[in-house]
């Protein structure tokens, strides 16, 4: 069995070996498509000729894409890079801001290291599960919006507790602001409704009589 602490199974009994590159094509997961494909050969370009750097951008790419990282698409990064299979899925697999499943369209890192536990970190991480609907972290809502993990030091401590959310950190965080920061990524979340109201709408016509 894997020694990835998410149990990313390499072996199997009945099936063999389940390697995700030894996976039939149809069971590898959604592909990348000739864009995002084009950007990450270009990668390299930026990096000392041989380095092996470019990797963990092409995998940004991917999940940015995607939203989480398929064998299908790892080994698309692999060809597209020139390098060994293995060696992407060892970055993949090593880096717990990188998903190998599927998370939720507003997925929450919580930075769970010592300077945010001190600050109250335990107590924000509680508070998000109860407050999206998930008992398990990693577990996506019904509706496929919201997930959330706790993760290492986000390199923010003097605003602990810190949380990520896209491309952003959320600093000095309070069970008020995390739920006013819920509240409008929600569906039908007041931008929602407003982008409703003033959408143009085509006049309804009434039935001609004679």
């Amino acid at each position: 069995m894997s020694i990835d602490p998410r149990k990313i199974p390499t072996t199997g009994q009945e099936t063999g070996p389940t390697n995700p590159y030894h996976e039939p094509l149809d069971r590898q997961g959604a592909k990348l498509d000739e864009h995002t494909l084009n950007e990450v050969r270009e990668l390299p370009k930026r990096f000392q000729p041989g380095s092996r750097s470019a990797v963990m951008p092409a995998l940004d790419l991917v999940q940015e894409e995607l939203g989480y990282l398929t064998p299908a698409a790892l080994s698309q990064v692999a060809e597209a890079l020139q390098l060994d299979p293995g060696y992407v899925e060892g970055v993949a697999t090593f880096y717990t801001l990188f998903h190998l499943q599927p998370v939720g369209k507003h997925h929450f890192y919580v930075c769970d290291n010592l300077s945010c536990q001190l600050a109250g970190a335990e107590e924000i991480l509680e508070h998000l599960k109860h407050s999206i609907g998930v008992r398990e972290y990693g577990e996506v809502t019904g509706d496929g919006f919201f997930s959330c993990e706790p993760v290492e030091c986000l390199g923010a401590c003097e605003y602990a507790p810190v949380m990520r959310h896209g491309h952003r950190l959320h600093y000095d965080l309070t069970p008020v602001k995390i739920d006013e920061l819920l509240a409008g990524l929600r569906p039908n979340s007041f931008l929602d409704r407003r982008e409703a109201v003033e959408r143009p709408r085509t006049a309804r016509r009434e039935p001609r009589t004679t």
